[in-house]
């Protein structure tokens, strides 16, 4: 009786496999691909009304221009027609079309007319509205054209975009390149291929909400830390988080790099040690032993050669060059300001390195 039950209960389990829960591999197979389906389905909708949106508000600003070069007088003329056509279309479809909102879509329109149409890309449309209403203000066109790319590569939200250009992100990478190298760079699609593509000076940490000269080294690391994502957009493009006060031991001495990060791009370690004072020669030595520490334990095979930044309040130009002079590491000293300059002071920077 005994052997007739097992053999029963082993038939159980070939013909009735266990049921799997709702933790099972099963399901959690189902609920992920039902989730790739609706987060797909919801981008080909929104990227749907964003490009219908774009030639609806390019068109808008096109009629807009063609009927305002008809008038004699044109700049009254202009003003009355928008006025006019902000009441009928706010009656009509509500909120969005508000003579600021009319501004704006003729301007989409007088900059943009060369480049949407049977030639646009998609890469046109992976930008949104509110992104071309921010573009639009910037009236350099390689400036313009920059932050366009840079916001495509970066995925930028129009928060973080108005962030870098009122931080004058453009103006401190021309402290370090001349405009062709950064037309060249823009062109390639803002990707760095060397170091020095990498290095800004200065760099603003307004985002830290610092009183200037009023924190520790301790504080400002951890306030980086605290908004990693702000601080990695200031870096640039590549950088990649690896650890903070990473640490080592030679002869029984320990030691500590302040910041280790990695480029992608260039596939490099970058060590940033944070200064709260002005650069010293001897900050050069400590961050060129670092570097060579690198070298030797952590990089692999395909690693480049580890880059070094020391972030400091101040440095003296030639006390710099004497302390790397004779360096074969890439080590590179810049500045921060904790407040956002104005314009007049990163161009008196401009005229003072140059």
């Amino acid at each position: 009786m005994k052997e007739k039950r097992k053999t029963w209960l082993k038939n159980q389990e070939v013909y009735q496999p266990k049921k799997k829960g709702v933790e099972g591999n099963g399901f959690a197979n189902i609920i992920r691909d039902i989730k790739t389906v609706i987060h797909k389905a919801r981008y080909n909708v929104f990227s749907t009304i964003n490009t219908e949106m774009l030639k609806a508000y390019y068109e808008i600003g096109k009629k807009i221009v063609e009927e305002e070069q008809k008038g004699e007088k044109r700049a009254e003329y202009g003003e009355r027609l928008l006025e006019n056509l902000s009441n009928e279309l706010i009656k009509e479809f509500g909120r969005g079309f508000s003579v600021t909102a009319l501004k704006n879509m003729r301007m989409f329109y007088t900059i943009y007319k060369n480049r949407i149409g049977q030639s646009v890309t998609d890469e046109f449309f992976r930008l949104s509205w509110t992104h071309y209403c921010e573009l639009i203000k910037i009236t350099d066109q390689t400036k313009r054209r920059y932050f366009e790319k840079y916001a495509i590569s970066e995925n930028l939200s129009v928060r973080d975009l108005k962030r870098q250009v009122y931080s004058l992100h453009y103006e401190r990478l021309l402290m370090s390149k001349d405009k062709k190298a950064l037309i060249a760079y823009e062109k390639k699609g803002n990707m760095p291929s060397t170091t020095k593509e990498l290095i800004k000076d200065p760099y603003v940490l307004e985002f830290l909400d610092l009183s200037e000269g009023n924190y520790t080294e301790k504080e400002l690391e951890t306030k980086i830390l605290d908004d990693l994502q702000s601080f990695l957009l200031e870096l640039g493009q590549g950088f990649s988080f690896v650890a903070r006060q990473k640490r080592f031991t030679i002869d029984n001495d320990h030691f500590s790099i302040d910041l280790l990060f990695y480029n992608i791009y260039l596939k490099c370690y970058i060590v940033i040690e944070l200064k709260t004072a002005k650069f010293k020669h001897e900050d050069a030595g400590q961050i060129n032993f670092y570097l060579n520490y690198i070298k030797k334990k952590l990089n692999k095979a395909g690693d480049g050669e580890p880059v070094g930044i020391i972030l400091c309040t101040e440095k003296d130009k030639v006390r710099a060059e004497y302390a790397i002079t004779g360096m074969t590491n890439k080590l590179f000293i810049s500045k921060y300001k904790v407040y956002l300059p104005s314009k007049e002071e990163l161009e008196e920077e401009i005229r003072r390195l140059l």
